[in-house]
């Protein structure tokens, strides 16, 4: 009889769930005018414990946008938040009349002021992204270049005399089935193209910058990173949406959501993606 009633009383025990979760704060945006580019938002990715009936709420931060004025940088990312942990915004990229990259997950790279010293990118934060590349701030030379923004996989590029820096690598992850990016840094802009080369977006969806009377590119896709700086009077790019991916064992799944996230499965799993700035929930 005892026996029995323990195993009953354990059959009601709720079972606890593993689900592994990926968390991208928004892509910073990026400024004009020799634009440092955009940091990516800051990368956080492991394992958790699911209490059944229980709801968990998540916030997915908005990218930030560029900017056609110089004298301010691009604007940071919104951080994206869930499991009581918070992956920060990237950083805004320099612009040519406030060249100092912008501190966030990963940070923005700097741009160039034309003040005759190089400049400095973003700090990034440590376990989420990595620091913006440096501006050469050469005053006499022929082409004015600015840094690359920061990504989780790696700092943005420093920029050359002639060359703007490149933007951080995001770091691969295959929680969705697939071997996808997240989270790379925005290319550096570049001025008087017959001298000067911009930069690459980092691999992962990092805007390339631009040269001249160019615009910097957007971050690609949601979780993908940072803007491109501009070259000229014309808008950075705007940094992509964070995202907040969770997936758990298909036998455990409740089908209890809100928000508008993607449900797929992958192997044994289902898998939900939030990829709108907002908020949404899940119920074990």
């Amino acid at each position: 009889m005892f026996g029995a009633m323990r195993q009953s009383w354990y059959d009601a025990v709720p079972k606890s769930i593993t689900a592994t979760y990926l968390i991208v704060g928004g892509g910073g945006g990026a400024s004009c005018s020799d634009g440092g580019g955009g940091g990516a938002g800051g990368l956080l990715t492991g394992t958790t414990t699911l209490t059944p009936g229980t709801t968990y709420n998540f916030v997915i931060g908005a990218g930030g946008a560029g900017t056609t004025n110089n004298s301010v940088p691009g604007t940071s990312g919104s951080n994206s938040t869930g499991f009581s942990l918070t992956a920060y915004g990237g950083g805004g990229g320099g612009g040519g009349g406030s060249p100092t990259g912008q501190n966030g997950g990963s940070g923005g790279g700097a741009g160039n002021g034309g003040s005759g010293s190089s400049q400095s990118g973003g700090t990034g934060t440590a376990g989420q992204g990595n620091a913006g590349g440096t501006s050469t701030g050469q005053a006499n030379t022929l082409a004015y270049c600015a840094g690359g923004g920061g990504g989780a996989g790696g700092a943005g590029g420093n920029a050359t005399t002639s060359v703007a820096g490149n933007g951080g690598a995001g770091v691969q992850n295959s929680i969705t089935g697939s071997a996808n990016y997240y989270a790379a840094g925005g290319g550096g802009a570049a001025f008087n193209s017959g001298f000067g080369t911009p930069g690459t977006g980092g691999t992962g969806g990092g805007g390339n910058g631009g040269v001249d009377a160019n615009p910097g590119g957007n971050g690609s896709t949601p979780g993908s990173g940072g803007g491109g700086g501009s070259g000229g009077g014309v808008s950075g790019g705007n940094g992509a949406t964070g995202v907040v991916i969770i997936s758990v064992p298909t036998v455990k799944y409740s089908g209890t959501y809100t928000g508008s996230p993607s449900v797929f499965t992958s192997g044994s799993n289902t898998i939900l993606q939030w990829s709108s700035a907002g908020s949404g929930t899940y119920t074990a």
